[in-house]
């Protein structure tokens, strides 16, 4: 194996990332697709499969409807991606939600509580 094939997946994904959230804010006209960010894509080794995650603002009901528009989209934004970049194979398009944002702000929201119910330790007798 080459030296550039080895890394060939994870500039495609940089690449898909990129194009994908150009063509989302500035192309995908439905209303349900609100405030969108991809947050990670991974590329299958063939090139034929890639996973997009993607945080949406809003409550739960925002972020499954985002979804909705997005996989309404597949066939478009996989149609925008074979134009705009000249792949041999364009790869079949999977969108799934990220929580990892989420989970860092409960996490942060967590520690918050415990050292505002912690007494104040700067004080030593």
């Amino acid at each position: 194996m080459t030296r550039g094939r080895r890394h060939r997946p994870e500039r495609l994904a940089a690449l898909i990332r990129e194009t994908l959230a150009e063509t989302i804010t500035t192309r995908v006209k439905d209303p349900r697709v609100g405030f969108v960010t991809i947050t990670g894509v991974q590329v299958a080794p063939d090139g034929s499969h890639a996973a997009v995650q993607v945080s949406v603002l809003g409550d739960e009901d925002a972020k499954q409807q985002a979804l909705e528009g997005l996989q309404s989209a597949r066939g478009f934004l996989r149609s925008d991606l074979a134009r705009r970049l000249t792949l041999r194979v364009t790869p079949d398009i999977a969108f799934s939600l990220d929580r990892g944002i989420e989970h860092a702000q409960r996490i942060n929201q967590v520690l918050a509580d415990l050292r505002r119910d912690q007494p104040d330790r700067t004080e030593e007798p």
